[in-house]
């Protein structure tokens, strides 16, 4: 059972766009149906990591925003930071899944029981599961629900919201 899902920001949980205004302020768009869906997903007592190469703080108020707890930014070795949190949290390999969408998700991606790719990640990724929705624009919140399917977690997921 997928107990925890690794994230990738820019190009799965945004559109990888990266936009600045005239006096450097970084801006990020995130997509609210996301944000649903995992809320949702944390609601089922499941976990969410975010672990991406980029440095933001806009990436940590989005997940302070979602109550994400494991946020980890700057890192050049996704799988060994993966790792890290599945044995923080007592759980392996088979029990994760993880979206990606660039050559630095590749190992962990690879290494996961369920990977995910939106549909605007380069071709040369090979995943389990390729998503009809784009970065930014509900990849996520189409990840979360194929697994609450596959998983028979509907009704309790749909509890959530009902």
């Amino acid at each position: 059972m997928i107990e925890i899902i690794f994230l990738d920001v820019d190009g799965c949980l945004t559109d990888g766009s990266i936009n600045y205004s005239s006096n450097g302020e970084l801006f990020k768009s995130f997509n609210v149906k996301d944000g649903y869906a995992i809320e949702g997903w944390l609601k089922l007592g499941k976990k969410i990591a975010i672990i991406t190469g980029r440095k933001s703080e806009i990436v940590e108020r989005r997940a302070e925003d979602l109550k994400i707890t494991h946020v980890y930014q700057g890192v050049k070795d996704k799988l060994q930071t993966a790792i890290e949190i599945l044995n923080f949290e007592g759980l392996e390999l088979k029990n994760a899944a993880a979206i990606g969408d660039d050559y630095n998700d590749f190992q962990l991606l690879n290494s996961v029981k369920w990977s995910f790719k939106p549909k605007n990640a380069i071709p040369e990724l090979k995943v389990k599961t390729k998503l009809k929705n784009k970065g930014g624009k509900g990849a996520i919140r189409e990840m979360i629900e194929i697994i609450i399917k596959k998983e028979n977690l509907y009704d309790e997921w749909s509890k959530n919201w009902l």
